[in-house]
This record gives structure tokens, sequence and C-alpha cells, in this order.
């Protein structure tokens, strides 16, 4: 029996971040797929030059990208869902997509059977308050206000056109019912554990530690605000387009590291006392990174951070509210040392469920339940139970 033809389309290749790791697990489930993007940037995003694939198939959005010298893809996103429409899609057995805004009008591209793994609907385009927060100034707000209006419209056109649905969590699973009417199911992304472990010679120090995009609704504000309100030591681990503002708002016990490699990051997760989360994550990665180098977390009670940090075992959820209550939560967290006093070999042992084998498996399985009966096993399992 031949191998199924299968295409892999990704929203866009600008930078490099989770959603770009899914798509590396794809091509290594399906070594033998076609990876599809309108907008591919090698130079913004070194890791995409050596992937687990020989090419990306781009489109005449990104030859329009590159006219323009590469600068903010921002601009070119109306222009998205045509671009991913003309994708060349006939002749193949099946299309996995990895969405996130606009990806999913590649199903319009197709008459093949299309698997959506969503990291997330276009939250800025559903959440007012979220648009809010990401957006700068009245011109920002306008402009994504109107982007919103595309982005809902373009994801209820094409969702009808999906054979199956995988969320890559819980709450965004509930997204998608609620904001699609389509039921999902939930396969959780891949964490690479074998570059993340813990380091007994290590002991823990007493400071806390931020990591990731230093962008608005992962709230690193929130964090340094905790730590002016508790009097501990914070290292943030990142960099982008908020951190000026950060640094503006920061006291003398925040240090920012700026976007430091992979030993350095693993360094903090090691020697950390805890990570804080104080956003609300669709999934988010960097805490099970954390939790695989043995760091307990302290995350807001919602999204990703329901499936991943387990009150207990890797960590503390602290009720989600408005700014001065999330604040507040953290400080009490921090203030009882039995809180965060978790056994790291139990944490680790927890991360390992997240490991990319246990994702390739449970992908692998979704397409080849579509291929065999027109939906996913799971989708199957869902509607006999």
């Amino acid at each position: 029996m031949t191998s199924p033809r299968i295409a892999i389309v990704h929203e866009r290749f600008t930078e490099y971040g989770g959603s770009e790791a899914v798509v590396g697990e794809f091509a290594r489930t399906w070594p033998h797929a076609e990876v599809f993007a309108p907008l591919v940037d090698t130079a913004r995003a070194p890791a995409i030059a050596h992937p687990p694939w020989d090419t990306i198939t781009g489109t005449w959005l990104d030859r329009l990208h590159a006219a323009t010298g590469r600068r903010s893809h921002a601009p070119l996103m109306p222009l998205m869902p045509r671009a991913l429409r003309g994708l060349p899609l006939r002749g193949y057995d099946a299309v996995v997509v990895s969405h996130h805004s606009f990806a999913i009008q590649a199903a319009l591209a197709t008459d093949a059977p299309v698997v959506a793994y969503v990291h997330s609907p276009a939250r800025w385009a559903w959440e007012p308050a979220f648009r809010a927060r990401e957006a700068g100034g009245p011109a920002g707000r306008a402009a994504l206000a109107a982007l919103g209006v595309l982005a809902r419209r373009a994801e209820l056109a094409a969702a009808g056109h999906l054979t199956a649905v995988v969320a890559n969590s819980r709450a965004v699973a509930d997204r998608v019912r609620d904001w699609w009417g389509l039921p999902a199911e939930v396969v959780n992304p891949p964490v690479r554990l074998d570059r993340f472990a813990p380091d007994p010679s290590l002991p823990r120090e007493d400071f806390l530690l931020f990591a990731g995009r230093l962008v608005p609704y992962k709230r690193p504000d929130l964090a340094i605000r905790i730590a002016r309100r508790t009097g501990r030591r914070l290292v943030v681990v990142g960099d982008g387009r908020y951190r000026r503002h950060l640094e503006a708002l920061a006291g003398p016990e925040t240090t920012f590291l700026g976007a430091a490699p992979d030993d350095v990051l693993v360094d903090m997760y090691r020697r950390c006392h805890t990570l804080l989360m104080p956003g609300v994550e669709d999934f988010g990665i960097i805490p099970v990174e954390a939790m695989a180098c043995g760091a307990p977390v302290v995350a807001v009670g919602e999204g990703g951070a329901l499936d991943t940090v387990v009150p207990g075992l890797s960590g503390v959820h602290v009720p989600a509210g408005d700014d001065d209550s999330v604040v507040e939560g953290f400080a009490a967290v921090l203030a009882d040392p039995a809180a965060t006093d978790l056994d790291p070999g139990r944490i680790r042992a927890h991360a390992e469920s997240f490991g990319p084998e246990t994702f390739r498996a449970r992908m692998a399985r979704v397409v080849e339940g579509v291929l065999t009966t027109g939906r996913s096993d799971y989708s199957a399992e869902t509607a006999a139970s």
C-alpha cells in the first residue's frame, strides 16, 4: 500500500515559536508531505532554514512581502485569505492545516479531507478585550477591529469545509465550539523534552522567572507587578514590541535578559524558584518546558494552564480576575512556601506526557481515521459515547 499524499499548510513562517514547532512535528509524522505557507521569511526565523522538510512552497503574497523589503507582514494580512484559497492543493489524499488566524482558508482550495489543528481561532478577532490589549492607539484599534471582521467571516466561511478539528487545549476546543459551532478533539502540542531536563546538582535560587515573547496578552506587566508586590527578584527572558514599556514599568528587582539562547533558558528553568504565567495562553509550551526542568509553575487558572498545570503536582492555579486581584492572588501563593515546595521528579514525570512522540502518534491516528472513515477515530468515539 502506498503512503497517502499529505499536504501541510501553515499560516506564515515569519518567526519561530510553538506553532512552527507543531508544523515540524507534522513533517516528522508525514516525512514525504509537502509544506505550504503564504509567507516564508527564513531571515527573520533562522530555525526555519533547518527544518525537517526540504522546501516550503510560498505564494504571490510572499513575493509581494519580499518586494517591500520584508518589513512587517501586518499590512499584508487582509490578503492572506485570498493567498490561502489559491494554494495548489488538488490531488492530495489529505490536507493538515496549522491554524491561528486565516489558515483554514486552505480548505476552500482542495477537495481532499482537511484536518485543522487549531492553536486558537483568532482571539483578537473574537474577543474585544484581547483586541484592545494588542492594538496600539486609536488607529491601531480601528485597523485591528476591521481586520477582525474579515477574520471572523473568513473563519466561519471555511469552518464548514473542515473534516475534523483538533484543538491544542480544552480552552481552545471550547472556543471552536462557541465561535465556529463545531466539536473539536484535544491533542496537546509537542514539547521537545530532550532539550529540557532537571540538573539535580543545581540548587533552586530565590528568583522568579517569566519567559516568552514580550507582547501584551502574555501579561509580562503583571509578572513585574507581582515581583514588586512580593519584593522578589524577577528574571525576564524574551523580547518583543512590549519591552520598552516593560522596562519603564520595572523596578530594580527585575532583570531583562532579552531573547536568550536555549542554554541560558534551560539554566533559568533549572535554577528559578518558580515560573510565573500571569497571562491566559491557548496552551503554553513554556510552562511545560519549565516543568520538564523540575520547576513549579504558578499560573492563572484559565486557558491552557488547565491542561498543563496540575495543582499540588506541578504548580498552583490563581483565580482569574482583574489585574489587582491576580497580582494579590500570586502574592498570596508566593507568601506560602509550602505551595510551591513540590517534588521536581514528579513535576518532570508530568511534563513527559507532552512529548513529541505522543503528539505524533495521536495526530497520525486522527488523519488515519479521516482517510479510512471520513472522520477521525476520536470523533467517532466521542459520537458513540
